[in-house]
């Protein structure tokens, strides 16, 4: 199914947006015939949740790219004979740093369900002629087999809308047969149980890795474990006291550790209110706590530059932190919440820049292996380098904050990255021997590798030994690890060096064999793997080089 299937308002937009997006993957809606003032792709069908009732209350959020939808009241709810029905709908989120139209709305209304489903549509630019009153979000939720309170219907929309929506940045639904798809969907196997007896299940964001995999797909699994995930999620972040060390306010207490902040995520929280209208688990003030936190680092000092060679750093706070304040922007519009994110990727580009270690740039964030690991900093036995797979939450956040901000620094800061990638972070498979090949085999014997921690700076022996120790079956993270070298591919515009990326692209398609997607011994793999991952089959679609003309980005300017 092509864009053409989409509205014509929209279909218009993804012309004018996306240019060398691919044909969207065949779907639902090519099976259905929609009414005449719809589309296909403009299918909702409301599934039981919990219970058994077959007439329900139901909201569904509705996502819209830019400049599409400036008044709520020109969306339409419409049964699957093309029949206007009662219905509230209200806008929930704006395109903050674009136009400030509508990002996404929440619909109300009475659906009828048999054999648990109800098919139903949505239709833009006609005034809404039977409007009703809305209610509270919270009414709508009853509990579950694990006492979370979740809605007794949720809603699927066709992933051709969802991903030309932009809700989760540039996305192309999965295709029929497709690798990474099936991928997803063996790990799913082993990850859909919602994990309550271990809470470092939840680390890299449970809730937003199955959000952005029903967006790919439109499945009702893939979102009825997203919502009961953010539900549990939700219930356990601290809503009182400071938001800084001793007392966290925003914190997550599951793990009754509240300071740490690399469990504190506000994407879900977005993708929550665009995708099912839920705004019954948050408000301006957790939000602003939450993010706050991160700005306190919780329990591991303030965030700032890194301005010296024994100044402890990880990727992933830096990445995570960074992640979490561009989506408090894009969920409120809060001024602050922008300013902060840049300054974050102040921080970055001047440390990959100019390291304090004076070592040179070689287009890492370079690093303590001595304070990564949490041990007493030793300058002469140390190994300046970086985590190659940490580092992709850095490229995450990095790519995040360029459709919001257009700064022209990341593309350089992530093509830079995917030049370091291909000189340093990956292990030779060629010279790989007996005793030291720390790859699973699952991939095959051409399967890829990165060291578990890399660096320009030290030579093999010493790489091998932090091998030996702590990164046997390290190609667990490839999967993760193809978005910064497919983000690096779509920025990239030298030849020589588009075309080694694209070979390592080419050599990555081997992780997602379905026999690796089936070790689940480690539950949050499913999120490492999987969180920032599906955009990579669309930079995949993308010629290289191509994001330096991209109109994708936004250019805010609150």
């Amino acid at each position: 199914m092509g864009l053409l299937l989409l509205s014509v308002p929209l279909a218009a937009w993804s012309a004018a947006h996306a240019p060398n997006a691919a044909p969207a993957a065949a779907s639902r809606s090519q099976e259905v015939q929609a009414p005449a003032d719809s589309a296909p792709a403009q299918r909702i069908v409301v599934h039981q949740n919990v219970g058994d009732a077959t007439d329900v209350r139901v909201s569904v959020g509705i996502p819209f790219p830019p400049s599409m939808l400036r008044d709520a009241h020109l969306v339409r709810i419409l049964d699957a004979q093309g029949n206007e029905i009662p219905a509230h709908v209200d806008a929930t989120l704006l395109w903050f740093a674009r136009d400030r139209s509508i990002r996404a709305v929440r619909a109300q209304f009475h659906a009828s369900l048999v054999k648990g489903e109800g098919t139903y549509y949505f239709a833009v630019g006609k005034p809404r002629a039977r409007d009703m009153p809305g209610w509270p979000y919270a009414q709508e939720l009853g509990a579950d087999g694990h006492g979370v309170r979740v809605a007794a219907a949720l809603a699927t929309l066709e992933p051709a809308w969802l991903c030309a929506s932009l809700i989760a940045g540039p996305q192309t639904p999965a295709t029929k047969g497709e690798a990474y798809a099936g991928y997803v969907a063996t790990q799913f196997e082993w990850a859909r149980k919602l994990p309550v007896d271990d809470h470092t299940a939840w680390l890299f964001d449970r809730p937003t890795t199955l959000f952005k995999a029903y967006i790919r797909t439109g499945r009702f699994d893939y979102l009825q474990a997203a919502d009961q995930s953010y539900h549990f999620y939700m219930k356990y972040i601290k809503r009182d006291g400071m938001p800084f060390s001793p007392f966290c306010g925003g914190g997550w207490t599951y793990g009754k550790e509240p300071c740490d902040s690399k469990y504190v995520y506000v994407e879900p929280i977005l993708l929550a209110l665009a995708l099912t209208g839920d705004d019954s688990e948050h408000d301006a003030a957790l939000v602003d706590k939450m993010v706050t936190l991160w700005k306190h680092n919780g329990w591991s000092g303030e965030a700032g530059p890194y301005t010296e060679a024994g100044q402890r750093f990880t990727e992933r706070l830096a990445g995570l932190g960074l992640l979490a304040t561009i989506n408090a922007y894009d969920l409120t519009g809060e001024k602050r919440y922008l300013d902060n994110a840049r300054e974050r990727v102040d921080w970055l580009y001047d440390h990959q820049r100019n390291n304090p270690d004076k070592l040179g740039n070689d287009g890492s964030w370079r690093n303590s292996w001595n304070l990564h690991e949490d041990e007493a900093w030793n300058p002469e036995q140390d190994v300046r380098g970086t985590s190659p797979w940490m580092s992709e939450n850095i490229i995450d956040g990095l790519w995040h904050t360029w459709l919001v901000t257009g700064d022209r620094r990341i593309p350089e800061m992530i093509t830079a990255f995917g030049r370091y990638l291909e000189r340093y972070g990956w292990v030779d498979v060629n010279t790989i021997v007996q005793g030291h090949d720390w790859r699973n085999p699952c991939s095959g014997p051409k399967g890829q590798i990165a060291w578990y921690w890399a660096s320009s700076q030290a030579n093999h022996k010493k790489l091998s030994d932090i091998e030996d120790s702590d990164g046997w079956y390290s190609d667990a993270h490839n999967v993760e690890l193809a978005m910064p070298v497919a983000a690096a591919y779509y920025f990239e515009q030298d030849p020589t060096q588009s075309a080694a990326l694209k070979r390592r692209l080419e050599a990555l398609a081997s992780s997602y064999n379905t026999e690796c997607g089936q070790i689940g011994e480690t539950l949050r793999r499913f999120n490492w793997n999987n969180r920032g991952s599906g955009v990579t089959m669309w930079f995949l679609q993308q010629p290289p080089g191509s994001g330096m003309t991209s109109p994708l980005a936004a250019h805010a300017t609150p």
